[in-house]
């Protein structure tokens, strides 16, 4: 007769339990995934489908109860390091709004924005472009498959257990939060270059003809500048995006 105690129970639920938590913290912080568009019941689903897709792979798990206090600081510990790695990726996309932005405010257009629909909240045009440009860039090489990847390997870096929670170099983490301005100024740099110069020859041209209205020659000649250089630099900047993209998933392999 086919008997089933409850350490067995315990022992069945702490495979796919726990690395469930962690990969739908990822899921819930990850670029793309966490989009508002995305229903929470498919983010779930999708979760469960990973966790037991992965969880015959992974390494063993400890037998603890998920409803002891051992258990409920595991699962703590799994949504901690889900969404440090979530945010470690949210780093890029973050870079190439603030480079959206940064070109934006040059240019004059910091007024010209709309609702963004997952943060309800008015976002700068220009870094809503090269966000968009950076989300199909993620999935033409392929980084929802590099996600997943990643997701196994932390298991095998950090595997589930109580002692794993000071592996994680938090301090590290949160250094990460200044690369953000490091991409943002790599990216926006050839523009705002551009605009610079086209300040300073608007300046020298106002020293010189000073009945000349600056505020009414001055914002079309920025906006045409920074459009030209944008379109003449679009074809060059899809290297730099797909560096800075490499560059996070170093971050989280890290």
């Amino acid at each position: 007769m086919f008997a089933l105690s409850a350490a067995d129970l315990d022992a069945w639920l702490a495979v796919y339990l726990y690395p469930f938590f962690r990969i739908l913290a990822l899921f819930s912080s990850a670029p793309l995934l966490s989009h508002a568009s995305i229903p929470v019941r498919v983010r779930i689903g999708l979760a469960l489908l990973v966790a037991v897709l992965l969880a015959p792979a992974l390494p063993p798990t400890p037998a603890v109860s998920p409803f002891s206090a051992p258990g409920v600081l595991l699962i703590i510990q799994q949504v901690l390091v889900g969404v440090a790695l979530g945010f470690a990726l949210q780093v890029v996309f973050a870079a190439a709004e603030l480079a959206g932005d940064m070109i934006g405010l040059q240019m004059g257009l910091s007024f010209a924005s709309f609702i963004d629909p997952q943060r309800n909240e008015q976002t700068p045009i220009v870094g809503s472009f090269l966000g968009l440009l950076l989300m199909l860039l993620f999935f033409a090489v392929n980084g929802h498959l590099l996600l997943i990847g990643a997701l196994a390997d932390s298991f095998r870096s950090l595997p589930v257990g109580i002692e794993g929670l000071h592996w994680v170099e938090w301090q590290r983490l949160v250094a990460v939060g200044a690369l953000v301005f490091a991409f943002g100024l790599q990216i926006a740099l050839p523009v705002i270059a551009a605009l610079i110069l086209a300040n300073l020859a608007l300046g020298v041209l106002t020293r010189t003809a000073p009945q000349l209205n600056l505020f009414a020659v001055g914002f079309p000649v920025t906006l045409i500048v920074g459009m030209l250089v944008l379109l003449l630099v679009l074809p060059h900047l899809m290297p730099v995006l797909e560096s800075v993209l490499v560059r996070g998933f170093e971050v989280v392999a890290r």
